[in-house]
């Protein structure tokens, strides 16, 4: 391009302002998704006339390919995400669009970090805006770790990741901080809670999915084991009262504290996630253990069971269709009752709230149907072989099936004990009006702090019981 004296006059003095070169020359090939650079001497007679435009060349920050979809998964889980970077606003914004982060039609907002640290002076006017912050472009340290505490501060819960030393405060200030295991360095991985082995945005998603699956896999066992312990207390100390001696005996009171606490802790905590793990809202910072779903599964199996259990105490010998002959096979029916009502009830068990199919997904689970057949079949030898080390007598056909169809019944009746109507206020909920909205990744491990080195940064901040990552650098981009 020859004589080109007033084209790089233009661009000596848009390099004099960035802005004006942003918004003017970059704006197009920004949101074409480039990156463009303009190099010009600073002074017009340090140009060089009689020029010839060899090439231009652009350079591109390629999105990884399954970050957009990890971003929509973070939705659909209820869970913010925010980019935070030192970044200009106009890459920023262009990035954060590209990823399914920024969505100014629904009104999100991208600031830069100047803006962002005026409003720190006015709580209530950030508290407003805070819920609809998406970007933070040329954001420093001190911000990243000022948005992080403010969240905290209304109840939020707050995940961070980040690679440089200078994110090891936000790690530690975090409620949970990822550090990357490939370019973190070892003061970041120190001061962090989990260690991404791979820098990618995709292994947050996957840690959300399983920490939902630990919370709920508790959960799961804890509503078994109560209902098992409540029948079991009861029918025991009310049978003793009134008969003298407690139907379940000591050893046979071992055997469904091994079914209770061993082998259905294996069947139910081994549950693999799945994806309908990420189509809920997380739960709150204060979310009780036992909620009132689980409260209605503990007390409705538990009087079923004992319904049960005393009407086979006080009325079972008189049943001639039973055929009972002695005390200890009387005591024996009672006990194989039990024994079957808490098999059955496991599978009532596997699954929270008001979900009715409580066998789906579970051939994915090969030690829960490993632990099922293992407990029928010790049950039977203890049942027909026990004799006095068990204090069990051998039971006939009509009273093995009697027993198991009593088991079975926990099934349907497992099934209507669901379609009474309980709400869990809590639920979804973390503790504070931002929860719906207001979720975030930094790409520091803690709260929201951009590198020194002014690289792109992005964090996540979830609620309670949930984890969360960071987004741009190399965990957004290849």
């Amino acid at each position: 391009l020859k004589r080109t004296s007033s084209s790089m006059k233009r661009l000596s003095l848009i390099s004099q302002s960035q802005d004006s070169l942003a918004k003017k020359e970059l704006k197009r090939r920004s949101s074409s998704k480039r990156r463009s650079i303009v190099a010009a001497p600073p002074e017009e007679q340090d140009i060089d006339y009689d020029l010839t435009l060899i090439g231009i060349v652009g350079i591109e920050d390629p999105i990884r390919k399954e970050v957009p979809e990890a971003v929509e998964a973070c939705k659909a889980a209820g869970i913010t995400v925010r980019m935070l970077t030192g970044d200009n606003i106009l890459t920023a914004k262009t990035i954060a669009t590209r990823c399914g982060i920024l969505n100014e039609k629904e009104g999100g907002v991208a600031l830069e970090g100047p803006k962002f640290r005026e409003m720190l002076n006015n709580k209530s006017k950030l508290d407003r805006l805070l819920p609809k912050i998406q970007v933070i472009a040329r954001c420093s340290p001190e911000d990243k770790l000022q948005l992080v505490k403010r969240l905290r501060e209304k109840g939020e819960v707050v995940a961070v990741t980040g690679d440089g030393t200078n994110d090891a405060p936000q790690l530690m200030e975090a409620d949970v901080g990822f550090a990357m295991g490939i370019a973190g360095t070892d003061v970041a991985k120190d001061a962090s809670d989990i260690i991404l082995l791979d820098d990618n945005f995709n292994s947050i998603v996957k840690a959300v999915m399983w920490g939902r699956n630990v919370f709920d896999s508790i959960r799961k066992f804890v509503q078994f084991q109560l209902t098992v312990n409540v029948a079991a207390v009861v029918i025991a100390f009310v049978g003793a009262l009134t008969k003298g001696e407690s139907p379940l005996k000591a050893i046979q009171l071992l055997w469904v504290n091994l079914i209770m606490d061993t082998m259905a802790a294996l069947a139910l905590a081994t549950e693999p996630p799945t994806q309908d793990l990420l189509n809920r809202p997380p739960y709150g910072r204060h979310t009780k253990l036992i909620n009132r779903r689980m409260w209605r599964f503990i007390i409705g199996h538990s009087v079923y069971q004992l319904v049960v259990l005393f009407t086979l105490l006080y009325f079972g010998r008189n049943w001639g269709f039973l055929s009972i002959e002695t005390d200890t096979q009387h005591q024996t029916l009672i006990f194989n009752a039990f024994v079957f009502c808490q098999v059955f009830n496991e599978f009532n068990a596997r699954k929270l709230g008001d979900e009715l199919n409580m066998f789906r997904n579970i051939g994915l689970n090969f030690i829960f149907i490993g632990v099922i057949l293992l407990t029928v079949i010790v049950q039977a030898l203890i049942i027909q072989f026990g004799g006095l080390a068990t204090q069990t007598y051998p039971l006939n056909i009509q009273q093995w099936i009697f027993s198991i169809a009593l088991g079975f019944i926990e099934l349907p009746y497992g099934i209507l004990l669901r379609f009474i109507p309980v709400k869990d206020a809590e639920e979804g909920q973390s503790g504070s009006p931002l929860t719906e909205k207001s979720r975030l990744l930094d790409r520091n491990r803690e709260p929201l702090l951009p590198s020194d080195d002014h690289e792109s940064v992005s964090y996540t901040h979830l609620r309670a019981h949930e984890t969360g990552g960071n987004l741009v650098c190399r965990l957004l981009l290849e």
